[in-house]
């Protein structure tokens, strides 16, 4: 077993720069993620427009994380599995397939809550 490392503020400011690359990678890169990058740019629009509450906001707010959390880890697998091999290979699908459906679940669930936020509030517009 390793031995624990004494803290080091460097090597966690090292750490930092390694998690803002992926997310800058994650922008640059990922088609599916740019999609995410309007969505909630809308979504932030709107609730400013109709007024969210604070608890909303958080809401939205888990939800957005969620979604590219979901997509940066998604696109990590895929980017392993196609590493491992460059053939076709069941199991590589199939995390695949598990990988982008979890992506779709936690879209769909931002869906369910965008209308739980949302949709009372544009309700009361008309």
């Amino acid at each position: 077993m390793k031995e624990a490392e004494k803290f080091s503020w460097k090597k966690r400011a090292k750490s930092f720069s390694y998690a803002f690359a992926g997310i800058v990678r994650l922008l640059r890169c990922e088609h599916n993620a740019r999609i995410h990058v309007v969505a909630a740019i809308a979504v932030a629009g709107c609730g400013w427009w109709l007024g969210l509450s604070a608890m909303e906001w958080v809401a939205i707010a888990l939800c957005v994380g969620g979604t590219f959390s979901a997509e940066a880890f998604n696109s990590a697998i895929e980017a392993l599995a196609d590493r491992v091999t460059g053939e076709r290979d069941e199991a590589v699908k199939h995390a695949k397939d598990l990988a982008a459906g979890a992506v779709l679940l936690v879209a769909l669930t931002d869906v369910v809550v965008g209308l739980i936020v949302f949709l009372p509030k544009i309700m009361r517009c008309f």
